[in-house]
């Protein structure tokens, strides 16, 4: 069975699909004892539409012309940063997640950025674990610059056990 999927910038009319997916992805968490993120809302409409229009939202497309996947990011001065990466269970395992951060790379380069960089659970095997596979290492507390030690703030702020996250960088050729 062939599952072709392509990728483009989300249009407004996603974003429902978009908040689907993240609440769906966030199911998972359950079965590694984090129901604080399984039952977490998706993020807020007015976000997801203001990323959108910003073009800072991939969706993976699949055959039927259905999201089954995204990335959100947000540019820096010398990076993208990789806000959140969701992939429906059902597509799991068709590497769409890898292709998704192979096309902010794209974005990445064009914008002559060098890096990608991304906060994580240490422990998740979806999450450090995979973005290890792809390529990704983890930044030392003392690599840590003034907006990344910032956005630990804002994580632990919101309610995040920094102690159980890491930062991880991929350099991009």
């Amino acid at each position: 069975m062939q599952h072709a999927t392509t990728f483009r910038f989300a249009a407004p009319h996603d974003a429902s699909a978009i908040r689907t997916i993240e609440f769906e992805a966030g199911q998972r968490f359950a079965s590694v004892g984090m129901a604080g993120i399984a039952d977490a809302p998706p993020m807020e409409p007015e976000l997801v539409a203001r990323k959108i229009a910003a073009r800072e939202v991939i969706v993976a497309v699949d055959s039927d012309e259905k999201c089954a996947g995204f990335v959100m990011f947000e540019p820096q001065a010398t990076s993208i940063y990789v806000q959140e990466l969701d992939v429906l269970t059902s597509h799991a395992g068709r590497r769409i997640g890898a292709a998704l951060i192979g096309q902010v790379a794209q974005v990445a380069r064009a914008a002559r950025l060098t890096q990608l960089i991304l906060s994580t659970f240490r422990e998740v095997p979806w999450n450090a674990p995979y973005y290890r596979r792809l390529g990704f290492r983890d930044i030392e507390e003392t690599e840590l610059d003034a907006a990344l030690r910032a956005r630990r703030d804002a994580h632990i702020a919101q309610g995040l056990d920094e102690s159980k996250r890491v930062f991880m960088q991929r350099d991009l050729a």
